[in-house]
C-alpha cells in the first residue's frame, strides 16, 4: 500500500488520539528506515527514545527469535528461566536489589506511586499518602500518572483526578522544604524533564531533596523512563548527580521496541508489594525480556561513553547552525530552541523530506538510536539545517 491508502485505512479505523506525520514507516537498518514509497529516512526520534539499537538489530533479533522458538508467554503465576536470568541481571548491574517488571513507563510509575503509598501505610499508617511532583514534569497517561504529571493542561476532562499529589516548583528548595511534611510519602522527579521541553532538573536541588528523605523516610523515586538504560551516557542519568534513589522506574529503550517497563527498588522497600497487592498479565513476558537481556549486555563502559561522545559531536554541529540558539540535555537525549522558526512545522518539513525529528514545547527533540552511525548523523543535520537556514 501506498501512504495515501496507510493513511486512510489508519484514520478510518483507530480512535484520532495521535496527529500523525505523513509517514509511514516499512523497514529499516540501524538508525535509517525504509518507507512506503521506498524512500530513505533518517530517524532522530527511535520511536520516542524505544528503538534505542535501532532497525534490524541482528543480535537482538536472534535473542527474541531463540526465545520464541521457546514459549512466548508464561503468565507470571509461573517461573521462567528468561525472566528470572534478566531480573537478575538487572539487579546486578543497577544495584538495586527487587525489580516490577511491566508493559510501559506509565505502568512502572503506578507501580511506584503504589509500593510508595503502601510503604508508608505499613510504617506509619494512614494520612502519610501525599507525593510531591515537579511543575513541568510528565509521569504518563494513567489517571495516577496523569494526575502526577505537572502540566495543568493534561488535568483537564477527567474529573475526578487522584488525589494526594503536590507540585513544587523544580530547583526551588525553599517551596520543597515547605511541601516536605508529615503528610508526604515520596517525590517522584525526572532528571531530564523530556516532555516539559528536554529541561535538565538542578544538580544542587537533587542533592538537598535526597537528604532531606532520607532525614524524613520520604522515598525518593527517580522517572527514568526517557533518561534511562543509556540514552545520557549513563545506564541512568542520576548518576550524574551523585544521588542514589530509593525507587528508579524505566522504560522505552529498555526493551529495544518490545512493549516494557520495569520499577526497581533498594532493600529499603523491596518487600512491600506482596502476592496481590500488585500484579500484571503481559508484564516480564519472555520475549520482552529476551530482548531486554540483549539491550543490556549491549550497555558496556565502552558503549555508553561513544553514547557520550556521539551526543557532543551532534550537539557541536547543531550549534553552528545559525538558527539554533541553545541546546539543552544530557548524551543523545537533546532539546533543540530556534531563535525563530517553529519547532512543529520544522519536524512536519524533516518528516517530507527523509528525517524524522521530534519536538517537545517550543523545542526540536532528539532521541535517536544509541547506535546511529556518524555518517547517519551527518545525513540528518543536512536535512535540518536545510529547513533551519531556509529563508521563510
Amino acid at each position: 500500500m501506498n501512504l495515501e491508502n496507510i493513511k486512510n485505512l489508519a484514520d478510518n479505523n483507530l480512535m484520532p488520539t495521535y496527529a500523525h506525520f505523513p509517514v509511514s514507516i516499512e523497514k529499516g537498518s540501524g538508525a535509517t528506515f525504509i518507507d512506503s514509497e521506498g524512500n530513505e529516512v533518517i530517524d532522530f526520534g527511535s520511536g520516542i527514545g524505544v528503538n534505542s539499537l535501532g532497525y534490524n538489530n541482528e543480535g537482538w533479533i536472534k535473542a527474541v527469535t531463540e526465545q520464541l522458538l521457546k514459549v512466548q508467554h508464561t503468565s507470571n503465576l509461573y517461573y521462567n528461566s528468561t525472566v528470572a536470568e534478566y531480573a537478575q541481571m538487572l539487579t546486578e548491574k543497577t544495584g538495586f536489589n527487587r525489580v516490577f517488571l511491566c508493559n510501559s513507563g506509565a505502568e512502572a510509575n503506578e507501580c511506584a506511586i503504589k509500593l510508595a503509598r503502601k510503604y508508608s501505610f505499613d510504617k506509619y499508617g494512614e494520612n502519610r499518602h501525599n507525593i510531591i511532583t515537579l511543575v513541568n514534569s510528565f509521569h504518563g497517561r494513567t489517571m495516577a500518572t496523569i494526575t502526577a504529571t505537572g502540566q495543568e493542561h493534561y488535568h483537564r476532562f477527567f474529573n475526578p483526578f487522584v488525589q494526594g499529589f503536590k507540585y513544587c516548583q523544580s530547583g526551588n528548595t525553599e517551596e520543597f522544604l515547605e511541601m516536605a511534611d508529615e503528610s508526604v510519602c515520596a517525590i517522584i522527579l525526572e532528571i531530564v524533564q523530556g516532555e516539559g521541553g528536554v529541561v535538565p532538573t538542578d544538580f544542587g536541588f537533587l542533592k538537598t531533596v535526597e537528604k532531606v528523605c532520607n532525614e524524613k523516610d520520604i522515598l525518593l523515586i527517580i522517572d527514568e523512563v526517557q533518561t534511562g538504560m543509556g540514552r545520557t551516557g549513563k545506564l541512568f542519568a542520576y548518576e550524574y548527580a551523585e544521588i542514589k534513589p530509593d525507587v528508579v522506574t524505566t522504560a522505552k529503550g529498555i526493551g529495544n521496541g518490545l512493549p516494557m517497563g520495569a520499577c526497581l527498588s533498594t532493600e529499603k522497600c523491596a518487600n512491600v508489594l506482596t502476592a496481590g497487592a500488585h500484579g500484571t498479565t503481559f508484564g516480564g513476558n519472555p520475549v520482552a525480556c529476551a530482548g531486554a537481556k540483549y539491550v543490556l549486555n549491549t550497555l558496556t563502559d565502552d558503549f555508553l561513553n561513544e553514547v557520550t561522545e556521539k551526543g557532543e559531536y551532534i550537539r557541536k554541529k547543531l550549534l553552528e547552525i545559525e538558527e539554533v540558539k541553545s541546546i539543552s540535555g544530557l548524551g543523545m537525549m537533546l532539546g533543540i530552541e530556534l531563535k525563530t522558526k517553529n519547532a512543529g512545522e520544522i519536524a512536519k518539513k524533516c518528516s517530507e523530506n527523509g528525517l524524522l525529528i521530534l519536538t517537545a514545547k517550543n523545542k526540536l527533540r532528539m532521541l535517536p538510536p544509541l547506535v546511529i552511525t556518524k555518517e547517519e548523523i551527518h545525513k540528518g543535520i543536512e536535512i535540518l539545517k536545510g529547513f533551519l537556514e531556509a529563508k521563510q
